[in-house]
Formats: C-alpha cells, structure tokens, sequence
C-alpha cells in the first residue's frame, strides 16, 4: 500500500512474519473508487484487486472459462438462501460479509503458530516482539541501511501501541480474538483510533499532525515525471476541498480523516453486492437469475462473492 513507509529488501525471516502483520483500510482503493471505478471495465481487475487483492484474483485466472463458469454456478446455488431461484442484493451482501469475515480469521489461524512460541494458545507481546522483529534486535549490525533502521525503529513501537490496544485486559498476551482485533484493527470498534492514528502517521509527512491536500494526493499519485496531473488526480483534489476538509480549514484532522477511512454511513458488502446486481441484471427487477450470473461470470468469479471457488470444498455451515 503507498504511503505506508513499506520496509525495504530485507533477510527472508523478518520479510516472512513481517507481511503477516495488519495494514490499515486501503486508502487509495477507496479514495479512487468515484473516480476510476470501472475504466478497466473489460478485465473487471478494479472488482478483482481492490475487493480481494492480486494474489488471490491471479489464482483464479488459472481456471479455464469453463471450470470458472461450472464452479460460479455451484456457489450462486449457494449464495440462494431461501432458494427461490434469484439472487437478492441483501442475499449477495450476506454472502460478501461470510467471506470477509471467514478470510479474516482463516488469517489469523495460519499464522498463529508463527507466534504463539510457547503453544500456551495465547501470544505475549514478548512473543510476537521476538518472532517479528527477534533477528534485528540480535543483529544490529546487519541493518546499517539508514532507510532499514528507521523502519524498524519506526514500526516497533507502533506495533507494541496496537498490541496494548487490542489487549483488552491488558495482560499483554492476546488471545484469538485480540490477536484478530491486532492484525486486522479495521474490522473492530474499539481500534478505530488506532486506524486512524497511523494513517494519518503515514501521510503526514511535515508531521504537523494533519494530511492538507499535497499530502493526501501523494500518498495516492507520485508525479514523478513531472507532467500534468491525471484527471482523477485533478477530481481527487476537488473531493478533498468538497467532502474530506469538513471545517474548510485546507487540512484534514483525526476526525476528519476518520470520516474519510471508515465512514459510518458506507457498508464495503452493501456497495460491492449492488454493484454487481447493477452491472449484471438484465432485466433491471433487481435481483439476478443464476443466468444473468453466469452471461456475465467474468466479472464474479474474481468477487469476493465467490472467493474463487474455495467455498466449494467447505461445508456450508462453516460460514
């Protein structure tokens, strides 16, 4: 994610438990969404990417267009609750959120065990400390890239800031549930501060302790050559004035920024759901046959909607 002040090359111990670690909300993905929402209309890797991420939208593109359209056929029967033979939009915002939630806590069990040294099914702080960043701490001397020592000074403290406040009891060895709140702060109510504490370290480079405009177009758009600003970078500056600088003061603070990342009034499962109802039924009732899924499979099977075919290999009642 830009702006985040992603770690250089470092030894392969540290790169492979760092990237475990939670990120804020993707900021730009969102930010661009009015913006550049469907302009890569033909591959659908706006709906691919932004909602599920490369990797896992790859994966699927290995499926042949015929096992992706018999697997999306299996799942629509799925995601028919009721089994009236239409897909609603609640009915496909209900299945979004099982996916999302499934994938959030699939997470953390992989990576558990990366923790939990002691196998006590609690990680301590000392724990998570010595399997993340245990090599540097022992090995200084082989972080003399000044670039190298800022990040890890830089990202233990924040780590050990969102550990205590995912450690509810404050015992400082987190349980599922806290390791969970930990990596993935987004999805719970109490660690919205902290979302928005390091977004706002994050682009606020003069650390004045608010993003003004320059800032937050740069943690989306790098002008390195020098040229005119894209069209979409000109609209992101006007939605800045209009809507993320509520007080008009040409800056946004920590409660500006958090109606800006997590907006109260905007539902991630809601939004996705009634997109692809809009962009796939024909008929316009607005709820979807298995058909008018399957005329327009390329653009599902690389939605969180089906989660490439995973769920196929599960019981139904795991989600």
């Amino acid at each position: 994610m830009a702006g985040g002040g992603a770690l250089r090359v470092l030894p392969a111990l540290l790169l492979l438990l760092a990237a475990a670690l939670g990120k804020p909300t993707a900021r730009q993905e969102r930010a661009r969404a009015g913006a550049a929402q469907h302009e890569d209309r033909p591959g659908f890797q706006y709906d691919h990417e932004a909602f599920l991420g490369k990797e896992e939208a790859r994966s699927f593109d290995q499926l042949s267009p015929e096992e992706s359209r018999e697997r999306l056929g299996k799942i629509v029967d799925r995601i028919d609750d009721d089994k009236d033979g239409y897909i609603t939009t609640e009915e496909l915002k209900t299945w979004i959120k099982r996916v999302q939630k499934r994938y959030i806590y699939e997470n953390v069990a992989k990576v558990w065990k990366d923790y939990d040294l002691n196998k006590d099914d609690k990680i301590a702080w000392e724990e998570y400390k010595q399997a993340t960043y245990g090599y540097y701490l022992e090995n200084p001397e082989e972080f003399q890239d000044a670039t190298d020592q800022h990040s890890f000074k830089k990202m233990l403290p924040r780590d050990e800031r969102r550990f205590k406040a995912a450690d509810l009891d404050g015992d400082l060895a987190a349980t599922r549930e806290e390791f969970t709140a930990f990596l993935h702060p987004e999805e719970f109510e109490h660690m919205k501060n902290i979302v928005v504490l390091e977004t706002l370290e994050d682009i606020d480079k003069n650390e004045d302790g608010f993003v003004d405009q320059d800032e937050y177009i740069a943690d989306m758009f790098a002008n390195e050559e020098g040229g005119p600003e894209p069209d979409w970078v000109i609209t992101e500056r006007e939605q800045f004035s209009d809507f993320r600088d509520l007080n008009k003061d040409g800056k946004m603070d920590k409660d500006e920024i958090q109606h800006w990342i997590l907006p109260q009034d905007y539902d991630h499962a809601l939004a996705e759901a009634r997109h692809l109802v809009y962009e796939s039924d024909v008929d316009k009732d607005q709820k979807l046959t298995k058909e008018e899924v399957l005329d327009n499979w390329n653009m599902f099977v690389g939605s969180q909607a089906t989660n490439y075919g995973e769920d196929l290999t599960r019981n139904h009642d795991e989600l």
